[in-house]
């Protein structure tokens, strides 16, 4: 059985699929991007501080800082 985190909890390398984009100031913008219910993403890479991180949706690589993608939640 997958279990929910968070994105900004995945490690470089883990993924998983996308079940909510919980309500924030980016949200909106974040599901503009492919950021959708649904849709596969995986971290591909984290900056040396940790702070951002590189996602990997829809064919595109997005940076995310740690605060934006808390608001996503997924199955992984």
């Amino acid at each position: 059985m997958k279990s929910q985190r968070k994105l900004n909890e995945l490690r470089e390398g883990e993924s998983g699929t996308i079940s909510a984009v919980m309500p924030s100031d980016i949200s909106e913008r974040l599901k503009e991007l492919g950021f959708t219910v649904g849709t596969a993403v995986e971290c591909r890479c984290r900056s040396f501080s940790g702070d951002p991180s590189a996602y990997s949706v829809k064919g595109t690589v997005i940076a995310l800082r740690k605060n934006d993608a808390e608001s996503v939640v997924i199955n992984a």
